[in-house]
């Protein structure tokens, strides 16, 4: 597979597809779910709740925390993560953007 020809594409276009595929992982989208409903999290009860490995819900979080959509703070042994709901409103901004353009009565096909 050869290399990404990001430059091709906008700022915007690049950022929905990185965030596109972070959302493809059904742990992370797991993750979102349970952040969401808990409102915060201790990264232990990540474990017991999913049943995955500590590493791979670390990985996981990272990728998450890479495109922003958590944050998280370190409090001794303890790793808190939240959703950020800032950066939670701009993704979701920039995929009503996308679903929105598409015309409600099409006439193609």
């Amino acid at each position: 597979m050869g290399v990404t020809r990001t430059d091709l594409f906008t700022e915007k276009q690049n950022e929905l597809a990185k965030i596109a595929k972070v959302f493809a992982h059904p742990a992370r989208i797991a993750i979102l779910e349970y952040l969401i409903q808990s409102d915060t999290c201790i990264n232990g009860d990540l474990v017991q709740e999913l049943g995955l490995a500590q590493a791979t819900i670390s990985q996981h979080l990272r990728e998450l925390k890479e495109t922003g959509l958590i944050k998280g703070s370190i409090e001794g042994v303890s790793v808190c993560y939240c959703i950020d709901p800032i950066r939670w409103t701009e993704v979701q901004h920039l995929f009503q953007e996308l679903f929105g353009g598409f015309p409600k009565i099409s006439g193609c096909c």
